[in-house]
């Protein structure tokens, strides 16, 4: 049940609605080529001194026209993905599924799309998009016009085009009536481009929250039958749409629409399922790790998908560790034995690379480690690589209400401390968890003779 946000989800028009072109001159509109990135518009003068029609395209577009500064700026163009490798020398061709021309300046790569056409409109099976039974697109490129191109895309305000001929907006699908309402959608009826690609469902999530715009409510109601479609979908491409998620520096938000769709369910049962079950630091973890996500993405600070992971996934681990401890397990082979667990099951649905499920497992090894302070155990934690990250972790816990006894503060003091500090703190570790047992005497038994 949509909760707070249906209430958020504007009624529209039907979805079958016809659109015709509209084209805004400059004098109607705010973009502006010094908004645009200089190799684009080289990508764009380029394609039409060639003789091709060329636009700035999608999110580019509307982000320019929201006053926002677009991270990237793509074209589509009637040029063939070979046609626009023959004008660059700097190009090289990507894809199957969608085949793209990527023109790279540096460390800036322009993405070039050719217009494509609905993939019914091949008129043999060698051109003819690939589709699965639910409907999903596996293979699609099938070429066509502008007009073709924009009814194509998911949303309306992401099928707006900018022309360097004529500066104009051109708008095939009143993408500026929805941006004005800042309302999100899509183009055509919404089940079927859903079962086309599962993954529009996230999109919506994820624009719904990026943007602050609400999501008119025939683009949400099939969400909640269709979600399912998600469990389709490669984990390592849901792998990458988790990090458009959540590193966009809007995770809260995107989080709680998440949950509000029932799509956050596909991504991470297992914490979902805990949160529904009133686990009692799941949900504030996953909330105050996303609010400082946010925090760290919007002040241009490194985030690491591992330390993301590492709090979306912990009330899982911790579940598993209890109940390797209470089979007998020690504790260090108590975590390993439950962190791989977790992570064999998160992998069904997202992808998990080892370059992040490594760290990811050090800071979980790390928060049985930071308890034992006393004597040169301490400085050794300092200098471990995944310390500040472990040491970041256990604030987080500390915030989502988890009782450490203290023990975010005293690694605060530590680090903070001079030498006569840092001494004073490991002596003061007597009594607790930093108390090492004395060794039981092991009882001798004669034998029988």
């Amino acid at each position: 049940m949509l909760k707070k946000f249906i209430g958020m989800i504007r009624p529209g028009t039907k979805s079958s609605k016809r659109f015709s072109l509209s084209i805004i001159p400059r004098e109607q509109h705010s973009v502006s080529r010094k908004q645009i990135s200089p190799n684009a518009l080289k990508v764009l003068y380029r394609l039409n001194s060639a003789g091709y029609e060329a636009f700035l395209v999608g999110g580019g577009v509307r982000d320019l026209l929201l006053g926002e500064h677009p991270k990237d700026f793509d074209i589509a163009t009637n040029a063939t993905p070979e046609q626009v490798r023959a004008q660059f020398n700097n190009c090289r061709l990507i894809g199957k599924r969608f085949r793209l021309a990527h023109v790279r300046f540096g460390r800036e790569i322009i993405e070039v799309a050719t217009f494509r056409a609905s993939h019914q409109k091949a008129e043999d099976d060698t051109h003819r998009a690939a589709t699965s039974d639910s409907g999903q697109i596996l293979r699609d490129n099938v070429y066509g016009n502008q007009e073709e191109d924009a009814l194509r895309r998911d949303f309306t305000v992401n099928a707006l085009y900018y022309g360097v001929k004529d500066f104009g907006i051109y708008d095939y699908a009143n993408g500026m009536e929805d941006l004005r309402n800042r309302l999100l959608r899509l183009i055509g009826d919404p089940a079927t481009r859903y079962r086309e690609d599962p993954v529009r469902m996230l999109r919506a999530a994820r624009f719904a929250a990026k943007l602050d715009f609400t999501i008119e409510e025939k683009t949400a109601a099939p969400i909640s039958e269709l979600g399912p479609l998600l469990l389709n979908i490669p984990s390592a491409r849901l792998f990458e749409e988790v990090l458009k998620l959540f590193l966009s520096g809007k995770a809260e938000a995107t989080f709680n629409i998440l949950r509000e769709l029932n799509l956050f369910k596909f991504l991470f049962p297992s914490t979902d399922q805990l949160i529904n079950d009133g686990h009692p630091h799941a949900q504030k973890l996953v909330e105050q790790a996303l609010i400082n996500t946010d925090k760290r993405v919007n002040a241009d600070k490194p985030v690491t998908p591992a330390f993301l992971y590492a709090a979306l996934l912990w009330p899982a681990t911790q579940l598993e560790f209890q109940r390797c401890l209470d089979d007998g397990i020690p504790p260090i082979p108590a975590m390993h034995k439950a962190s791989q667990k977790v992570i064999d099951a998160q992998v069904k649905h997202t992808a998990l690379p080892k370059r992040f499920s490594q760290p990811m497992k050090e800071i979980w090894e790390l928060q049985l480690r930071l308890p034992r302070r006393r004597g040169k155990s301490a400085q050794a934690i300092v200098e471990h690589p995944r310390f500040r990250a472990s040491y970041d972790f256990v604030l987080l816990r500390e915030a989502s209400g988890e009782d450490l006894q203290g023990l975010g503060k005293w690694w605060t003091d530590f680090q903070e401390g001079d030498a006569n500090t840092r001494q004073k703190l490991q002596q003061g570790q007597g009594q607790g968890e930093g108390k090492r047992r004395p060794r039981r005497r092991r009882r001798h038994h004669n034998k029988p003779s």
